[in-house]
């Protein structure tokens, strides 16, 4: 006999999977957006940068200085020393004010681009990040996602989810198909005006509904850290709730990323049977074995040697490269790496410490910075562009909160801790970057809603603190009989 929790979580999934079936088949009888016709002699150009002309012996000196200063590896060296200023700086500043380093990251990679350092100093800015030296930056930001997501692949805890399996899978899962529905529903009525020209409909919903539906598992634990709540019952459950979120939420993005990738149903179906294949080597195979492979007395080092540090990262590329080659994404084999990483002897948190040393001061903001290059908050420029804007941020909201805090409240939480968790399952942060920033490239979301659903991201991650403040009290720390209680 099922019991009300299983009735609870059949309900809620079947009701939201048939809403957005029913969306996709009514939005795929609308016509694609039309591309528009920009002139050349009316387009914007950016400044260009001309050499001083040769002369004496000073014109010469400052010669060769242009050049040796606009040489490729130059330009890269200037742009990392600004983009790792900024972070620092905006990361402080924010921390100040009880939010947590993130954000101002993400805010610094957002100033620094045609926002605002693009609109106060033109010349500088096409200067610091001409065109011409994006595509290495873009590099290191993709290396430093996928050791990022290495590193959430490791702090996954596969036991806790054990202990609440059942109240993370009804609130995680609530809090993807209940936002799911409603971003696929609103893309109905954006499609036409916001989407990518060319790009199906279907592609742009199962986007929108993804954008509206990822927690930032990372981010979320260090706000349960920062506010000392990470072993209350609320921080238990609301880690395990996130880290099935996070797993869901990235399989769905594998999958629709086939679908977008592929000409047909038939492309996207062999694409996720090779995901799956592939998963299955990694868990059924590779991690069994690894800690063989390794050797039981290169787990147990204080830190892990040159060796041990070649073969994980050995592990870590080809499980990128092979996720890539298959046509789902590099960053979901990096995480699938960390995920298999033996945990025995700590030999995970020593890893986690070494690749977010190099990939959070380093890669990340490089991540942020190019995310910013491409959002332009100028191109909002009336007022029905930000009522969209503040409708994406509502509907997001009332989605993931609301649909959190009420799958909570019906497995029996109270009422402020329901809300208290749904406030902490709507923290987007990074992860919404990531997967907004594969929709960009992947030609399904315009620049306009790329930046609507960046700000969004911001104002979700912004509004976790002062809403847990708002909802009550710090818990007392778990106790035996709660872990019960909520198991």
């Amino acid at each position: 006999m099922m019991t009300s929790t299983v009735k609870l979580y059949l309900i809620i999934t079947s009701i939201a999977v048939l809403g957005i079936f029913a969306v996709l088949h009514a939005g795929g009888q609308l016509s694609p957006p039309a591309t528009p016709i920009v002139s050349e002699a009316t387009a914007p150009q950016p400044p260009s940068a001309s050499a001083p002309a040769a002369g004496s012996f000073f014109d010469a000196a400052r010669i060769s200085l242009y050049q040796n200063g606009t040489s490729a590896l130059s330009r890269l060296f200037l742009q990392l020393f600004i983009i790792i200023a900024a972070a620092c700086i905006a990361g402080a500043l924010v921390v100040r004010i009880g939010q947590p380093a993130v954000v101002g990251e993400m805010i610094a990679g957002i100033l620094l681009g045609p926002s605002l350092f693009g609109l106060l100093a033109p010349g500088a800015f096409h200067f610091v990040f001409a065109p011409a030296s994006l595509e290495p930056l873009r590099l290191f930001s993709q290396i430093g996602v996928c050791l990022f997501m290495f590193a959430v692949g490791m702090e996954l805890d596969v036991s806790q989810l054990k202990r609440q399996v059942q109240t993370a899978i009804v609130v995680s899962h609530s809090s993807i198909v209940i936002p799911y529905l409603l971003g696929v529903t609103l893309a109905l009525f954006l499609y036409q005006r916001l989407a990518h020209p060319g790009a199906s409909f279907a592609a742009f919903a199962l986007f929108l509904g993804i954008s509206m539906s990822i927690t930032a598992f990372p981010v979320l634990v260090r706000i349960l850290k920062d506010r000392n709540i990470f072993k209350t019952a609320l921080g238990s459950t609301a880690t395990a709730c996130a880290a099935v979120d996070d797993v869901t939420a990235w399989t769905i993005l594998a999958f629709v990323i086939a679908i977008a990738r592929s000409t047909n149903v038939g492309g996207a179906a062999f694409t996720f049977g090779l995901v799956i294949v592939f998963v299955a080597l990694m868990l059924l195979i590779i991690k069994p074995n690894l800690p063989r492979w390794l050797g039981e007395p290169s787990l147990e080092q204080p830190a892990p040697g040159q060796v041990t540090l070649a073969v994980v990262l050995g592990v870590v590329i080809i499980s990128a490269f092979t996720t890539e080659l298959i046509g789902v994404h590099a960053l979901f084999g990096a995480f699938l790496a960390g995920t298999v990483m033996p945990s025995v002897s700590g030999f995970r948190e020593k890893l986690v410490i070494r690749v977010e040393n190099i990939s959070s001061v380093l890669l990340l903001p490089v991540f942020f910075a190019f995310t910013g290059l491409r959002t332009q908050i100028g191109l909002l420029g009336d007022g029905g562009d930000w009522i969209v804007c503040l409708v994406i941020i509502g509907v997001a909201t009332v989605g993931k909160l609301g649909g959190s805090a009420l799958a909570a409240r019906i497995t029996g939480m109270d009422t402020r801790t329901s809300l208290k968790l749904g406030a902490l399952m709507n923290t987007r942060g990074l992860m919404e970057l990531i997967a907004l920033n594969i929709g960009y490239d992947l030609g399904i979301l315009s620049q306009r809603i790329f930046t609507m659903l960046v700000i969004m991201a911001l104002v979700t991650t912004i509004m976790t603190g002062p809403l847990l403040a708002l909802f009550g009290k710090t818990e007392p720390a778990l106790q035996e009989s709660d872990l019960r209680r909520i198991v």
